[in-house]
């Protein structure tokens, strides 16, 4: 079965490299669909999978100078606090812990999925809509309290789901900062993935519910995948992949909210 989990992370990995979004979206649906994997357990997993494949992102943005790290600092101020709250919550009040909330994790990671979708389809949208606004007055105060909320709102549903800081942190990005330079919402966002899910995924750890051996062999699939993926992602149309990538987040989402 560690084969299948490779041939899965490979799958995905490649995704990710072509798409630049895909792997929280993708992992855990995948592992609780397909090989039945307790959601607790796929969620656990996935965080610290994405932080340890989102590091080497963040390292090669860094490098470049392409994060704003006033910014992943207001996200993480507020998503952090978040995910160590929501955790704590979900193991107060959920019969057995964060093992016994099968259906929130579910109904969570579905509608998750359907956001991500509708944030992929009206990227184009959003981010021409940000520029038209761009040419208002900015309130820089109202901004980082936003922010904050923001990366609050992406903690809860994070730590519940492991999806939502790619496509839709970077949504809420381009309506706060406009005038940003899309490779540098990008660059922050990748940048906050990673303590994000790095917290998020020990919590779950200390929680029971990471399996690490099902880690090691989705990250043995999961590096070359993205390596190849980012290689020729140049040669497959971007029209084509991010339609295909989102009809099938909204199937997969709807199954689960359906289950």
């Amino acid at each position: 079965m560690s084969i299948a989990y490779t041939v899965a992370g490979f799958s995905v990995g490649a995704i990710v490299g072509l798409t630049g979004v895909g792997g929280g979206s993708l992992m855990t649906p995948l592992l609780v669909l397909l090989f039945g994997i307790n959601p607790s357990v796929a969620v656990g997993t996935d965080l610290l999978y994405a932080a340890i494949t989102k590091a080497g992102g963040t390292l090669a943005h860094g490098m470049k100078g392409t994060v704003d790290w006033t910014v992943t600092r207001r996200l993480a101020s507020g998503s952090i606090p978040a995910s160590a709250l929501t955790l704590a919550l979900i193991t107060w009040l959920a019969p057995g812990g964060i093992g016994g909330a099968i259906g929130l994790i579910k109904v969570m990671l579905g509608v998750a999925l359907l956001l991500t979708a509708i944030a992929i389809i009206l990227r184009k949208q959003i981010q021409a809509y940000a520029l038209k606004r761009s040419g208002g007055v900015d309130n820089p105060r109202r901004t980082a309290a936003l922010t904050v909320l923001t990366g609050a709102v992406l903690g809860v549903l994070v730590s519940i789901s492991s999806v939502g800081a790619g496509a839709l942190g970077v949504s809420a990005l381009f309506f706060l900062y406009p005038r940003l330079p899309t490779i540098r919402i990008v660059g922050s966002d990748i940048a906050h993935a990673v303590p994000l899910t790095l917290v998020a995924g020990i919590g779950h750890w200390f929680l029971g519910s990471v399996d690490w051996s099902l880690l090691g062999s989705l990250l043995i699939g999961s590096l070359p995948g993205i390596w190849l993926g980012s290689h020729i992602s140049t040669r497959v149309p971007d029209r084509v992949l991010r339609p295909i990538l989102a009809t099938m987040l909204v199937l997969v989402g709807s199954k689960l909210i359906a289950a």
